[in-house]
């Protein structure tokens, strides 16, 4: 089953997740939200943000891949099978990249 993690919509947290597939969604959504090195005692945790200034082609490849790489070492149990992002259409110059992670579980974690 492939599943989506849009960041475009807002989703309340959940202390205590029903399923294994809620967990990992919503761990994907806390990676995705968190700038790299902000959370306490969790340095690792997160995105790295030096892209910020980068025009958006070459930002969007960079963030794809810092995406890919941060998934892989924070949530092991999703496999991701495609990213895609959605520019902010508030203004010509905002420049915001919207991710949209899909992914599935890899085997054996149900």
């Amino acid at each position: 089953m492939i599943y989506t993690v849009d960041m475009r919509q807002q989703v309340p947290i959940d202390f205590a997740p029903a399923s294994l597939a809620a967990e990992v969604k919503q761990n994907i959504r806390t990676i995705l939200s968190t700038p790299a090195r902000s959370a306490p005692l969790a340095r690792d945790i997160g995105i790295p943000i030096d892209i910020i200034d980068e025009p958006l082609p070459v930002a969007q490849a960079r963030l794809t891949g810092q995406v890919m790489a941060a998934i892989l070492a924070q949530e092991p149990r999703a496999a991701v099978q495609d990213i895609t992002f959605h520019e902010d259409s508030g203004s010509a110059i905002s420049g915001r990249l919207v991710p949209v992670v899909r992914y599935t579980l890899k085997e054996g974690e149900t």
